[in-house]
């Protein structure tokens, strides 16, 4: 048994979403959430940026005695987690866009793979893409994780910008779309306003998985009934939309 917190970051609010499923699948676990809005996004950041900034984010949990790292960024994941896993002793596990099950999900049409710039560059997303990207589209969506971070996810200004964002795709043969940031659930119900039909494929729920079974592994499960939920910022004027982004219907 071991109650010590588990610790979750992101760039800003987005892995919130991975927060909640997490503490769907492991109710008895106790979390700290730390975003850094401050320095939000990491999505448009030169890699070694992101590095810095994750090393920095890092330094703060373990602080707090942590038991398990979640980097519940994508493009975080991809520019920090081997690197990390090299310098640290406790568990690491990151996200990534989740492309493998959309593929495997079957149709013939395109999978389009919304995702930071940052994310689609870096080598874990070529790596990915050359397994199951046969059918994939990588559409950069500069600006769209912004909306989420100011709290707007059903607002005249986010329609417009998806509208003109995916707006090539309508009426095409699309199979599925991956939401490959962890800000994009957010915007979910938006999303399928502009394609209507196309099934929604995110990473939330594989990430959450994938830490229970690190945890069973490594004998680190709490045994609690009922665990507990903190959150943290490099800027505190955004700890209530973290929250209510936490308590948001999706």
């Amino acid at each position: 048994m071991d109650t010590r917190l588990i610790g979750v970051f992101d760039s800003g609010m987005g892995g919130i979403s991975i927060l909640r499923e997490m503490t769907r699948i492991l109710p008895g676990e106790s979390f700290l959430y730390y975003g850094d809005n401050a320095n939000a996004p990491y999505g448009t950041r030169p890699k070694e940026e992101i590095l810095r900034l994750s090393r920095g984010v890092v330094s703060r949990l373990l602080a707090r005695d942590i038991k398990a790292l979640v980097i519940a960024c994508n493009t975080a994941t991809s520019a920090a987690t081997e690197t990390l896993r090299r310098e640290l002793t406790l568990p690491v596990i990151g996200v990534e866009p989740a492309l493998k099950p959309a593929a495997l999900y079957g149709g013939n049409g395109a999978i389009l793979v919304l995702a930071t710039p940052a994310t689609l560059r870096l080598e874990k997303f070529a790596r990915l893409m050359e397994q199951y990207g046969q059918r994939a589209l990588p559409v950069p969506c500069p600006g769209l994780m912004e909306f989420v971070e100011r709290g707007e996810t059903d607002s005249p200004a986010l329609h417009a910008f998806l509208k003109e964002l995916l707006s090539p795709y309508r009426g095409t043969d699309v199979a599925a779309c991956v939401l490959g940031c962890t800000h994009y659930p957010f915007v979910r119900r938006a999303i399928e306003r502009e394609l209507p039909g196309v099934p929604m494929f995110d990473g939330s729920e594989g990430t959450a998985r994938q830490l229970k079974r690190v945890l069973e592994q490594a004998n680190l499960l709490s045994g609690a009934a009922n665990g507990q939920v903190l959150f943290d910022s490099s800027d505190a004027s955004a700890l209530p939309r973290m929250r209510a982004l936490y308590e948001m219907e999706l």
